[in-house]
């Protein structure tokens, strides 16, 4: 998770005028972030989904589907509220569906995607009488994304259909691709288009034949198209070489990239203990509220912090869970730390507030919309003890 226009989304932000914890998102970036992908999306041709497994905050709904026509899933939840709150196109993949789920995407989704032959072929004929359209999601076999946890093309990966897993279906159902109208792939995880463009060309090698069949190509997220030095030259050139050569409508589903830079954290500083180092202990918690801290793992960035050493006074900086682990790094400041002190955790809108937890019972960070060019501060909601309840009774 990388920082990019944080610093003027968030610069003279005053951290003391909401509550702490707070996930603070900042409206001001959102926008710009999706006039870069509207530009890509005109000039392009490609059709961009915002990936609600990454950020999904009804609240700008609004705003995006202005520019993105649609949503992608991952399941009967994120596909409903996508279809309630987006308003537009939902493209639901899952690596397995039940029956029951699948009766459930069939009526939120437009496109669903199936990760293997078998699926498809269990609820083909229950498919037939949709009006979704069909896709099979297929491993090209090329890892570009690290850490391994996000790397849909590790070494037994469960996610997609190799080539060799796809020949021995269509040996045994010459018939199989009958009603897949697309193909669908994932590799990429914050990566610029020269992994893209490696990626494609894997794709094209192992499952190039089949391209001219279809009417769809997916070429799944993790594209850091609105990072400042993201090649997007290079990524229009791509989407336009695979329409024209095979004839395909060409989808791209971000999720980072749709809010990067646009999200604060806001901690406050409980207590300042020593064991050989100076600890401070946050109101926050890295396996609760930001856990691909330790599942990457990361560093998030703090506004005025450095490196252990760096500055004067270096802290280690540890959760408000009982999990020994909960560890969210070491940091220097200039200044010494005391309770009551506010830090500022950057670039936090992705892959954070989606995934929180109220493991511990900890209490759960507010949500704040900000916009940084008017200083209008909007608390949707603040967490409780009832919520905390009704996850487990």
């Amino acid at each position: 998770m990388g920082s990019s226009s944080i610093g003027s989304a968030f610069e003279g932000f005053d951290p003391y005028t909401v509550p702490s914890p707070s996930f603070v998102i900042d409206e001001r970036t959102i926008a710009d972030n999706l006039r870069i992908l509207g530009e890509v999306q005109e000039r392009s041709g490609a059709v961009i989904l915002m990936a609600l497994k990454a950020f999904a905050l009804p609240a700008v709904f609004a705003r995006v589907a202005e520019v993105l026509s649609g949503v992608c899933a991952s399941g009967p939840y994120e596909a409903r509220l996508g279809k309630e709150c987006h308003g537009g196109a939902v493209h639901t993949f899952s690596p397995a569906y039940s029956p029951e789920d699948l009766e459930e995407v069939l009526a939120l989704s437009d496109h669903v995607v199936f990760n293997s032959p078998s699926q498809w072929l269990r609820y083909r004929e229950r498919c037939a009488s949709s009006r979704c359209a069909f896709a099979l999601r297929v491993n090209p076999e090329h890892s570009e994304a690290e850490p391994a946890i996000y790397d849909p093309c590790a070494p037994y990966s469960r996610l997609g259909t190799t080539e060799r897993a796809l020949r021995a279906a269509l040996a045994d159902e010459p018939e199989l691709l009958s009603g897949i109208t697309g193909l669908h792939m994932h590799t990429l995880c914050e990566q610029g288009s020269e992994a893209l463009e490696r990626t494609v060309a894997a794709l094209e090698r192992r499952f190039g034949e089949w391209l001219p069949q279809m009417r769809r190509l997916n070429l799944g997220g993790g594209h850091h198209i609105t990072k400042p030095e993201y090649d997007r030259e290079r990524l229009i050139a791509i989407v336009k070489r695979l329409s024209e050569t095979y004839g395909l409508q060409v989808y791209l589903e971000p999720g980072e990239a749709v809010v990067l830079g646009s999200g604060a954290l806001i901690a406050t500083v409980l207590d300042v203990i020593e064991n050989g180092m100076q600890i401070a202990i946050l109101d926050v918690s890295a396996t609760a509220h930001m856990p691909d801290v330790l599942e990457m793992p990361y560093r998030p960035e703090i506004r005025g912090a450095g490196m252990p050493g760096e500055r004067a006074y270096t802290y280690r900086l540890g959760g408000l869970t009982c999990l020994a682990g909960d560890v969210i790094g070491d940091y220097s400041f200039a200044e010494p730390l005391a309770p009551g002190d506010r830090l500022v955790f950057e670039d936090m809108a992705h892959y954070t507030f989606i995934k929180t937890t109220m493991f511990n019972g900890v209490p759960h960070p507010a949500l704040v919309l900000h916009h940084s060019g008017s200083g209008q501060l909007r608390v949707l909601r603040r967490f409780g003890y009832h919520d905390f309840l009704t996850r487990l009774t």
